[in-house]
């Protein structure tokens, strides 16, 4: 058996047995602690602080983000991102969308050395990126989740799945997907969550003793658009699963538990 059909034979396995126990009693205890904080059953008061001075020499910036020459931190939500992305995509300014997404996702992290400001002008300075985020937004529109991310993966320099994921996810509280589940983020948080399962199922089943192929489809970074659609079908299935939590919200979006995954550790 080849490597890839190793990995297939883990995915379908995965797919079948979804969340293992451990993994519902860790998010059921995660609910019970945060229910308050998430009243309207999403992940939309999840609120990121950053340093709008640190930001100063990105443009287009944002005007419903702080301005760049207030002093101290602000916050920003998933529910004003989405909003912000939304407005936007209308006007089509597409790296003012691509701005507020990063400067969510980037936060505070690696701000003080200049790293999330820094790789950013990089991503802008691209010639292409207009075109390619436009593009990505059509891909989503009239093809799905699968093909938006395909029209992103290594088109533009500095800007990988963890953050133009966060551009998708966010767009696709905007514009409606033609075919398959909505986008969801994938990071390297995520992928090592994922990653614990697969080295688990591969060893169970014996389709992967050494947990090498885990490694290998869910590496830190730059996973391929097959992965994505893995990753998508996967959370959405596992959505579906934690809705028996007792307490757990039966309709909850697949995005509140990707979320708690993000949070909450079981191994």
């Amino acid at each position: 058996m080849s490597r890839q059909d190793r990995a297939g034979a883990v995915d379908r396995e995965m797919a079948a047995r979804l969340l293992p126990d451990a993994a519902l009693r860790a998010l059921g205890c995660w609910w019970s602690e945060n229910a308050m904080m998430f009243a309207d059953e999403t992940p939309g008061a999840h609120t990121v602080s950053y340093t709008p001075r640190r930001w100063a020499p990105i443009t287009p910036w944002p005007s419903a983000l702080a301005s760049t020459s207030c002093a101290g931190d602000a916050g920003v939500s998933r529910a004003q991102v989405t909003s912000l992305v939304a407005d936007a995509l209308r006007r089509e300014a597409f790296r003012e969308a691509l701005v507020a997404t990063y400067v969510w996702g980037k936060g505070k992290r690696g701000s003080p050395g200049g790293s999330g400001p820094a790789t950013l002008q990089k991503i802008l300075a691209s010639d292409s990126l207009d075109a390619t985020l436009a593009g990505a937004v059509t891909a989503l529109c009239e093809h799905g989740a699968g093909a938006a991310y395909a029209a992103l993966h290594g088109r533009v320099p500095w800007l990988g799945p963890s953050f133009f994921t966060k551009f998708l996810y966010f767009a696709g509280k905007t514009v409606t997907s033609a075919n398959g589940p909505e986008p969801l983020i994938l990071d390297r948080f995520l992928a090592r969550r994922l990653r614990s399962l697969a080295r688990a199922v591969g060893r169970e089943t014996g389709h992967d003793p050494d947990g090498s192929i885990a490694g290998w489809v869910w590496r830190d970074k730059n996973w391929s658009p097959h992965r994505y659609e893995v990753y998508l079908s996967f959370m959405h299935a596992a959505a579906r699963q934690v809705a028996s939590i007792d307490g757990w919200p039966s309709d909850a979006s697949p995005d509140l538990l990707e979320y708690a995954l993000f949070r909450t550790a079981w191994t």
